[in-house]
């Protein structure tokens, strides 16, 4: 058994890692529902859209006008909320192999991952 799975920091970095993708989750979830509701043309005096509509602003909002959107009958198939969602997810997957870099590994665990990088 490798001995960096016994370190004292694998089930921080673990915990660290579960709550990223996690919050990442909620995030694309509220910008899922928004790009769908969107898409749809949703009533947007209805509660739950509005709901939505509010939650996922904030993580909506940096990424205004960088797309147009195409609306077609009312229907509007907002690129910007998709761009949201892969930006963050970008954003997650950095976060979490930075936590890798800190994950305690062994000298000849070390200088195998060098050799194979080298190659």
């Amino acid at each position: 058994m490798d001995s960096s799975y016994n370190s004292p920091t694998t089930k921080t970095l673990y915990r660290g890692t579960q709550i990223v993708w996690y919050i990442l989750g909620l995030i694309e979830v509220l910008l899922a529902f928004r790009f769908g509701l969107r898409l749809f043309a949703a009533n947007t005096s209805a509660g739950f859209t509005s709901f939505i509509y509010t939650l996922s602003y904030p993580f909506f909002a940096p990424f205004l006008n960088v797309f147009s959107t195409t609306k077609v009958e009312g229907n509007v198939f907002e690129w910007t909320t998709l761009l949201a969602m892969f930006v963050f997810w970008l954003i997650a997957w950095g976060i979490v192999k930075l936590f890798f870099m800190s994950k305690t590994v062994s000298t000849p665990e070390a200088a195998a991952k060098l050799d194979k990088e080298n190659k």
